[in-house]
């Protein structure tokens, strides 16, 4: 399996899908073979993105990431909070769905679903709630993996669909159009975790 070509993204997608879901800080990608594979295909940097956070490839996924950090790169964004919730920086994890809540891409992944009580949950409560529950997981090994993974599996998937509508899935030559500058809430916000006393943010 590891020298298979994959031509496209459909095929490639589908094969990832196969692997052991993406929910818990990984010692290493999936499956390395993929890496150079995935950035073959020269895809929208959030499709490429999140090839590499379902293959398990932080590092790769966040070098993409971190050059979508501000309006209106929102799919990176998100991109950014789910790479920082895999890789157990949970508080990180949060800042990142909440700066995105508003969005689109968040919207239709989260939306408005219904508590045990059956009253209206926002969505980014939802969400947070998700991320609180891998935490426990992480931490305690409290719930249940495999439930966990689906959904990890389910939110990746909605955003791949958002950006396989909004971009395409064929080659893009100059993604420079889809790298953003950091806006003036990025820059202070990195400022004061390195200067300001309130912690590192790891962007």
């Amino acid at each position: 399996m590891a020298n298979q070509d994959f031509p496209s993204f459909s095929s490639l997608y589908a094969h990832i899908l196969t692997l052991s879901p993406p929910l818990s800080p990984p010692p290493k990608p999936t499956s390395p073979s993929l890496t150079p594979k995935i950035a073959s295909l020269s895809l929208h940097p959030t499709l490429e993105a999140a090839l590499h956070i379902l293959n398990n490839d932080l590092p790769s996924a966040h070098f993409l990431v971190r050059h979508m950090q501000a309006a209106p790169a929102y799919e990176g964004m998100f991109l950014h909070g789910i790479l920082h919730r895999i890789e157990g920086d949970f508080d990180n994890a949060r800042a990142w769905y909440r700066n995105v809540e508003e969005s689109e891409v968040f919207r239709q992944t989260w939306g408005v679903g219904k508590g045990e009580d059956e009253e209206e949950i926002k969505g980014l409560e939802r969400a947070r709630d998700f991320i609180s529950r891998v935490e426990g997981f992480v931490k305690r090994k409290a719930g249940d993996r495999d439930s966990l993974g689906r959904q990890s599996i389910s939110e990746i998937n909605s955003v791949v669909e958002f950006c396989r509508r909004k971009f395409g899935e064929g080659e893009v030559r100059d993604a420079s159009d889809a790298f953003v500058q950091d806006d003036e809430r990025t820059r202070e916000i990195k400022q004061s975790m390195l200067t300001g006393g309130k912690g590192f943010r790891e962007f």
